[in-house]
């Protein structure tokens, strides 16, 4: 199985840990394209501070976070399950799983990213501040940009298993699943029942909640069907039905009454 999440916004400080060794990180075919970004974002950080935060749409408030970008080369690092923040992370809680989920996590998980296209949460990075829907002067739109590298790199990552999808949109459209492929592959969204809404906070938090009961579970769907039954036999609530095409990936409702 393989688990698509989206990165956080806020992220924990790099600390003081040895630096990005980019030749380490997962997927190593990316490295020629994680190395134009990280090469743009810090030499535009480095610069002009106002057109640096214009481009990475920073707040007033987020201003440090172009100083940030600029070390990234210097910047200690730690493992990416340690950076990433925010309610789906905190509802995942990776540092209290057991061994034995723990090491799931660290073969499963896919983190992508506006920086490094994707990581495993093993991997060591800086922290950083870069989304997805960053267009940077020049390399453009980093949602279009990934397309070509993560066509070449995430088919072989997916294997012949279940492919679990949970990225927001900005970062489904750096990779979107073809063929054999799409159809192991599961997208999910969450619902408050009675309104049958998607609300941002109580989806997120689901959605960790998910990923950390199949990692303590040792489920291992091999499909989206299997998922279907591995979700209800660990008490989720859920709605799917398979694609009326062939190429076409799964779409799974679960829905939630408690908004928490």
């Amino acid at each position: 199985m393989l688990v698509l999440l989206p990165p956080s916004e806020g992220k924990a400080s790099s600390g003081r840990g040895a630096p990005l060794a980019l030749e380490s990180l997962s997927l190593p075919d990316l490295n020629p394209a994680r190395e134009a970004v990280l090469g743009e974002l810090v030499e535009l950080c480095t610069g002009d501070e106002e057109k640096a935060r214009e481009v990475l749409g920073l707040s007033e408030g987020l201003r440090g976070e172009v100083g940030k970008n600029a070390g990234l080369r210097t910047a200690g690092a730690r493992p990416a399950g340690e950076i990433y923040t925010g309610v789906l992370y905190d509802a995942l809680d990776l540092a209290t799983l057991d061994a034995a989920a723990k090491e799931r996590a660290a073969r499963s998980l896919l983190v992508f990213s506006g920086l490094w296209g994707a990581v495993r949460v093993s991997d060591r990075i800086p922290s950083y501040r870069c989304s997805m829907g960053v267009k940077l002067p020049g390399l453009g739109a980093l949602g279009a940009f990934w397309r070509a590298p993560m066509a070449s790199v995430l088919p072989e990552a997916a294997g012949d298993g279940l492919v679990l999808d949970l990225r927001s949109a900005a970062y489904a459209a750096a990779w979107k699943p073809k063929g054999e492929v799409a159809e192991r592959t599961a997208s999910v969204r969450v619902l408050h029942a009675p309104t049958r809404k998607v609300v941002s906070h109580f989806n997120k938090a689901t959605k960790g909640r998910i990923v950390r009961s199949l990692l303590t579970s040792g489920a291992a769907p091999q499909d989206p069907a299997g998922l279907v039954e591995a979700l209800r036999d660990l008490g989720y609530v859920v709605e799917a039905e398979a694609p009326a095409k062939a190429g076409r990936a799964w779409s799974l409702d679960v829905l939630v009454t408690e908004v928490h």
